[in-house]
């Protein structure tokens, strides 16, 4: 009998895709889709069937399509997706029709961030101070605790998206007035974390860590945010085994286990200070963005979003896996706004590194200035050297250029 498996997609983008269409390759499951946009192509036979909905982050929409496909095909086998922004809905999903998987619980823990980060010192880890404020007297005191710059976020931001560094009194008054910061819209303020900036991620089955991975971003991503035109890039060693990164691995484990989470994957921002010392800046539980999902399966010379498929649904791990390449992302943007005009560069980094690139996507011409900071395109690079995967991202980013015109 096919086990029905409800993929919650609301929009059919290429890192999701990536992932539907591992769930489509499992053996034995029928796959179902609540959608906001189907995909097109040959995306389109991926799913039996699917339930549009209009409001794909309502809990209630949520529901509703899942409770269609229920009543279309039985009950469903599990309930899944990726969008940080959907899972605690999907919690919710699961609990209403009693299907197995991550509670919304434990997925509220990860996504606000005041109750992870009170849920992590609780369990002893070190993580960023931090608060919930809703005015700006409760925001004054809690500077007057750790100085300025402080960094501030919505409660349930994703990654880097809505952050601001705030460095004076000025700039917090002012960022309050724009928000509109209310007891109805409070903010999560937090220090401001200097050093390196690295990510940590895990592939968890019944609570256990059994497959992690680490990257380290070059700058960091708030960086990256500010300074849009910035070429950034994320590298992945080739060694994470050693005495570097044992603290990472103790406190990447160690806050799995203090958050609840027993089957899926996290994505964990770390950061590690002058002195050498470990502090955590977030963790999500959901796959990473910035290409690491690409990036680690590279790595082994696995397919990762398979392996994702195969925790959620069937509580599989196909490992255990060999770390065999160092694996780097530079990220192409530009100075300007408007629209993509011109792409250079790219002909000399085929002629010279044309046999690391493991995948690239190239800026679209005529395309708008991507908003996000991933920016406008990618270039992805394998080597066993860590050192050849370094040196080649610094000669993209300084290869290529793109531009953009209003």
């Amino acid at each position: 009998m096919l086990k029905n498996v409800v993929f919650v997609a609301p929009f059919p983008t290429d890192v999701t895709m990536r992932f539907v269409r591992a769930c489509a390759r499992l053996p034995g499951v029928r796959l179902l889709g609540v959608v906001h946009t189907p995909p097109g192509g040959d995306d389109a036979a991926l799913y039996h069937d699917v339930v549009r909905v209009t409001e794909p982050l309502s809990a209630k929409d949520v529901i509703d399509g899942c409770e269609v496909l229920r009543r279309r095909h039985g009950q469903p086998h599990r309930i899944v997706g990726i969008l940080e922004a959907l899972m605690v809905q999907l919690g919710l999903a699961r609990e209403h029709l009693g299907v197995s998987g991550t509670s919304s619980r434990v997925a509220e823990l990860f996504r606000d961030k005041a109750k992870m980060k009170a849920a992590l010192r609780g369990a002893g880890l070190p993580v960023a101070r931090s608060a919930l404020v809703d005015d700006e007297a409760a925001a004054r005191e809690f500077v007057g605790e750790v100085g300025y710059p402080i960094v501030l976020k919505p409660p349930a931001g994703m990654g880097a998206q809505s952050t601001f560094r705030l460095r004076s009194a000025d700039e917090l008054r002012a960022a309050f007035r724009g928000l509109h910061v209310s007891a109805e819209r409070p903010v999560l303020l937090e220090e401001f974390l200097q050093g390196e900036e690295f990510s940590f991620e895990t592939l968890t089955l019944g609570g256990v860590p059994r497959l992690h991975s680490i990257s380290r971003y070059e700058p960091s991503c708030l960086h990256a945010m500010e300074n849009p035109w910035i070429q950034w890039c994320c590298v992945e060693p080739r060694d994470i085994g050693g005495a570097e990164f044992d603290a990472a691995r103790t406190i990447g484990f160690e806050a799995v286990r203090a958050l609840g989470l027993t089957d899926g994957m996290t994505h964990m921002e770390w950061f590690r200070r002058a002195d050498g010392s470990v502090v955590i800046g977030e963790i999500a539980q959901r796959p990473p963005g910035a290409n690491i999902s690409l990036m680690t399966g590279l790595a082994h010379e696995r397919d990762l979003y398979g392996a994702w498929a195969r925790a959620v649904v069937d509580g599989e791990f196909d490992g255990p896996w060999e770390r065999k390449y160092a694996v780097g992302s530079a990220f192409l943007r530009g100075m300007g706004h408007g629209r993509v005009a011109r792409v250079t560069g790219v002909k000399k980094v085929h002629e010279h590194l044309g046999a690391l690139v493991a995948e690239a996507k190239l800026p679209t011409i005529g395309a708008p200035r991507a908003e996000g900071y991933e920016g406008d395109g990618y270039i992805v690079v394998r080597d066993p050297r860590t050192e050849v995967v370094e040196q080649a991202l610094r000669y993209i980013i300084q290869t290529v250029q793109v531009t953009y015109t209003g």
